[in-house]
Formats: structure tokens, sequence, C-alpha cells
């Protein structure tokens, strides 16, 4: 499955945005998505991630109550609805598939190059 996210910017502090990720092919109901970041000079962060039918969500506990992802299996698409965004969310967003229900970055198989996300104080 080829990943493909979109939707990141600029953004001042305590403002929103909305990242889509689409996906080509037709299994992508098979696969766990996730989305994670990554800031220059960090590690990679393990930010959300939704089971194959949508009915289960899991967030970290820095984006907890402020981010929401979603997916929409008919459109082959995973969205990361983040809201209250602070300085410290400003990172390389992309997204992820997986055959199993995981929040470490290296189970998961296909990764899309990510959009850039800038939050300003």
């Amino acid at each position: 499955v080829q990943l493909q996210a979109s939707g990141g910017g600029l953004v001042q502090a305590g403002g929103s945005l909305r990242l889509s990720c689409a996906a080509s092919g037709r299994t992508f109901s098979r696969y766990v998505m996730g989305w994670f970041r990554q800031a220059p000079g960090k590690d990679r962060e393990f930010v959300a991630a939704i089971n194959r039918s949508g009915g289960s969500t899991y967030y970290s506990d820095s984006v907890k109550g402020r981010f929401t992802i979603s997916r929409d299996n008919a459109k082959n698409t995973v969205d990361l609805r983040m809201n209250s965004l602070q300085p410290k969310d400003t990172a390389n967003y992309y997204c992820a598939a997986s055959t199993i229900w995981s929040t470490a970055g290296d189970l998961y198989e296909y990764r899309g190059q990510g959009t850039l996300v800038t939050v300003s104080s």
C-alpha cells in the first residue's frame, strides 16, 4: 500500500489543522493505521492509531484530548484532526500502515513521506 499525507502547514499556537492520508490499493481496510511525527533532532514519536474498522483508537499522552484520528475505508483515507496546537507539536507528520495493532513505528510495514506542521508561538 502506498501512503501520501497532506494538510500540513504553518499555524499559530492554539490553532487547528487537519491532516489527511490517502492510501492506494484495495486492501486499506486490512491495515491498522497510525500517525507518527518526528521533529528535527528528535526521535520518531507515536501520535495516534486506529484499528481496521475505525471503532478503536489510541493516542499518546502528549496529544490525548487535542488530536482525533479517524478513517474512511470507503475512501481509503485516514485523518488526524489537531486542535489546540502548541509549538512542541512542530514536526514532520506521516501516516503508516500495519497488519498488527501496535504503537511501535518499526512494526508498521508501510509509511508515507509525511507533511510538515509548524506551530508558531
